[in-house]
């Protein structure tokens, strides 16, 4: 079972030390995360960072990010969901145990929701 959710990362290194410079100073790359098992703590990401196929708070998932790469993060784009089948039906049996979470008819509605249509499955 295996997932990741994938964004498009632009962020500036800035030297710390006088004298140092670089030039490009700001670059833009592929961040991975990979996504928490259904069921465990964290497997909510989604739900608690996209809406609709977005990030739904920018600045805050760039601070976030920008502690977890130790550098000044400008810009972030999600762009996918990347998962294998088996993550895929362990995550919907999941949502569908309590659908009330996500205030929610269906499971489709759910990653429709926050998802977007940014949902890859590889085989």
């Amino acid at each position: 079972m295996d997932a990741r959710y994938v964004f498009t990362v632009r962020f500036r290194v800035e030297p710390e030390t006088d004298g140092v410079s670089l030039d490009p100073d700001e670059f833009e790359t592929r961040l991975y995360r990979d996504a928490d098992p259904p069921g465990e703590e964290g497997w909510l990401f989604f739900r608690d960072n996209l809406w609709r196929g977005e990030i739904n708070d920018e600045r805050h998932f760039r601070r976030l990010t920008e502690e977890e790469l130790g550098a000044r993060v400008l810009s972030a784009e999600y762009r996918a969901l990347e998962t294998d089948e088996e993550y895929l039906e362990a995550l919907k049996d999941e949502i569908r145990t309590d659908l009330g979470t996500f205030n929610a008819d269906s499971v489709s509605e759910v990653l429709n929701k926050y998802l977007g249509s940014s949902l890859e499955v590889q085989r």
